[in-house]
């Protein structure tokens, strides 16, 4: 008996084919493995879980758990007793990360140059070879990469027990004797203080706090700077934003309310806080400049406020973005602000103007994204500028180009500042990953990447003063860190190198 033979298509091939190759993709999701990646049971003790992690195919809505070799799928953020999320995923990496950092942190090099030493800079130093100033800075980077941690013990003259508070900042004022400091309480006030640090020299280093417990206050803090109304460093300038119960306003507090501090300081007529109204403050600066005595700027929404803190003489000049950051040169009467549409100007306050909306601009340029820091050098004809999106750039003002890019800086959406210590020849900055950088400053080489000593999140991104002398008599080199409600020093090695 014939039978009817009829040949499959080559339509029926392909699926039979697709349905082989997908059962075999099926099988290799399962076992965690690629069609052309050996798996986990035949590859070597030596690979790591970071490259077994890499070599596995991507499952969207899966996340991949190299230790126990299997897919987990990843649930909500809500409704869960342990819900596995991007966002825990990411957080248990990067405390993993910070862990060995801290780890290779403690076992790294002395000397973060190829070749340098102290003997042979001295060496060089003396034959003439090698400029004081050059030499100066080749120290100070070999320090710099070999600065210890210590944790800094607060004490209270006048109270037997200190509540510690969690840090919100830090700010030093110019000799670096003296520490204005933040706190914030768990009831949402502010609580502000003021930390001296002669003690910093002692094999357990000690700071003073003299605070004021009549000043709370339940609004937040932007920022801050020191300012010298009546003497060096006798303020400071403080932003405070607004709320619907409280509008924003701008105080200088006198550093003489906190007590003990102040030799002079008068029980019987203390000085008055001195605030004025502003709404949506977002930044300050105060004047050096002598022939701009006792004046301050504000950058507030789409506008910039100049003010006399004697006369209460204003001016206001309208822009086109919100300012974020602001700087007033010494040597000549000029305001650089920086705004949140990425453009930084600077506005000459010698040319007079009618009208708010006629202000001259001089110097103007962009960024890539908002303005959160600027720092005028020494030298007025260079500025540096820090952005959200994590550049930080030295640019020449006399031909309005970038000359610098200090790389490895993390920012998004924070406001986070700058540190340029040009005599030191270090720029220092603390990212939004709680990691804080140094940058030789005339090369713009990374020298060390600092790892937060506690758990990297938003609430806990370090606040830090960089100083050559610390705490006036007997100067303690170094770097002093805020994170949560410890303070740390990172002084120099005394060792040789």
């Amino acid at each position: 008996m014939r039978r009817n033979y009829k040949p499959e298509g080559r339509g029926h091939n392909r699926h039979r084919n697709w349905r082989r190759q997908d059962t075999r993709w099926h099988n290799n999701y399962r076992t965690g493995a690629s069609s052309d990646v050996a798996s986990p049971s035949s590859s070597t003790g030596s690979s790591s879980s970071s490259t077994q992690s890499s070599s596995v195919p991507e499952l969207p809505g899966f996340y991949y758990d190299p230790e126990k070799n299997r897919y987990f799928r990843l649930l909500p953020g809500h409704n869960n007793c342990n819900p596995l999320t991007k966002e825990g995923i990411m957080k248990k990496q990067m405390e993993v990360k910070r862990l060995q950092d801290l780890e290779e942190d403690k076992n790294r090099k002395k000397s973060s140059r190829l070749g340098l030493n102290a003997s042979l800079l001295l060496r060089k130093q003396q034959l003439g070879s090698l400029p004081s100033t050059t030499y100066c800075r080749r120290i100070h980077e070999m320090k710099v990469s070999c600065m210890q941690m210590k944790k800094v013990t607060i004490v209270n003259p006048e109270s037997v027990g200190v509540e510690t508070l969690k840090y919100e900042f830090i700010l030093a004022d110019s000799p670096c004797e003296r520490l204005f400091v933040v706190n914030d309480l768990e009831n949402g006030f502010c609580k502000y203080d003021l930390l001296n640090l002669n003690g910093l020299w002692k094999d357990v280093p000690t700071v003073e706090s003299h605070d004021d417990n009549l000043y709370f206050t339940s609004q937040k803090v932007v920022t801050a700077c020191w300012a010298s109304l009546n003497a060096p460093d006798s303020h400071v300038l403080v932003c405070f934003l607004g709320k619907p119960e409280a509008p924003g306003c701008v105080s200088l507090i006198p550093a003489c309310r906190f007590r003990n501090l102040a030799a002079d300081y008068d029980d019987v007529r203390p000085e008055v806080v001195y605030n004025i109204r502003i709404s949506n403050a977002w930044s300050c600066a105060w004047c050096l400049n002598p022939r701009l005595e006792c004046s301050y700027a504000a950058g507030l929404r789409n506008q910039v406020l100049v003010l006399n803190a004697i006369t209460d003489v204003q001016y206001t000049f309208r822009t086109n973005s919100d300012v974020l950051a602001q700087q007033f040169a010494t040597q000549n009467l000029l305001l650089y602000n920086g705004c949140r549409s990425g453009e930084v100007f600077s506005i000459d306050l010698r040319v007079p103007y009618r009208s708010p909306n006629n202000c001259r601009k001089g110097v103007t340029f962009s960024q890539s994204s908002s303005i959160t820091c600027l720092r005028l050098l020494q030298d007025e004809n260079y500025l540096v500028v820090s952005d959200m999106s994590g550049q930080i750039k030295l640019w020449d003002l006399r031909m309005v180009k970038s000359v610098h890019n200090y790389e490895g800086h993390v920012n998004s959406y924070a406001h986070l500042p700058v540190h340029v210590k040009e005599e030191e020849g270090l720029l220092l900055a603390v990212g939004q990953d709680c990691y804080t950088r140094i940058w030789n400053f005339q090369d713009a080489r990374l020298l060390r990447t600092i790892p937060s000593p506690h758990p990297a999140a938003k609430d806990s991104i370090p606040s830090i003063v960089f100083s050559s002398y610390h705490g006036g008599k007997r100067p303690v080199p170094g770097l002093l860190m805020a994170v949560k409600k410890d303070l740390y020093h990172f002084t120099y090695d005394s060792l040789d190198f």
